[in-house]
């Protein structure tokens, strides 16, 4: 990531236009038709949460409010668009706001630069997503987050690596059946009637 925001997009909109779906895992759509009262306040001061409205959300399930994090403040703060902008992210000649085909096309671009394939906008959202439910955040809070309809389409969104699988599986070893011991020296160490004991509590069903 580091690579893509600082050689592969070049201007500081495209940085924070994509800093926002990043750091708040949204959908291009709804970055791209963010309004600068949706983020700034009439301070001109980054708000706490940024909002996604539900007209702009697919599905129009909901409007979102999502915490803003240190490393988009910052992006904000120095991006800071004139109060009379209405659009964060202006179109062409200034007119509504940015297309989200030309942002998918920027961000493909900035792919090509650092020599990455087969990324888009999506990948954002994914590795947003994704991080989150690695680091044990629950997926009924990632779906607030998130937007998502459903827990099931949710699921299906996250990317699972194998280590994840291999550590699922070695995780299991706490429940093995195999008695393991240290070997002992026997000629060295004294023997002690009492080093092994079998806890009943092992074999016997609890109130749970």
């Amino acid at each position: 990531m580091q690579l893509l925001f600082n050689e592969g997009l070049t201007t500081l909109r495209d940085r924070c236009l994509f800093g926002i779906c990043l750091y708040t895992a949204c959908r291009i759509n709804e970055a791209c038709t963010l309004r600068r009262v949706d983020v700034f306040d009439k301070k001109r001061s980054v708000r706490p949460e940024l909002i996604i409205r539900k007209g702009n959300s697919k599905g129009k399930l909901a409007t979102r409010c999502i915490p803003v994090g240190e490393d988009l403040r910052a992006l904000l703060a120095e991006y800071n668009p004139p109060v009379s902008q209405q659009f964060l992210f202006p179109g062409r000649w200034d007119k509504g706001h940015i297309n989200p085909m030309s942002a998918s096309r920027i961000l493909r671009e900035a792919f090509d630069r650092i020599g990455i394939e087969g990324a888009s906008t999506h990948s954002l959202r994914r590795t947003a997503l994704t991080t989150m439910s690695n680091n044990g955040i629950p997926l009924r809070i990632i779906q607030e987050v998130s937007g998502h309809r459903s827990l099931e389409v949710l699921e299906e969104y996250l990317a699972v690596k194998d280590e994840q699988v291999r550590g699922a599986i070695a995780s299991l070893s706490q429940i093995s059946y195999v008695n393991k011991l240290e070997y002992l020296d026997i000629d060295s160490t004294p023997a002690k009637t009492n080093d092994v004991e079998l806890n009943k509590t092992d074999f016997m069903g609890g109130d749970d």
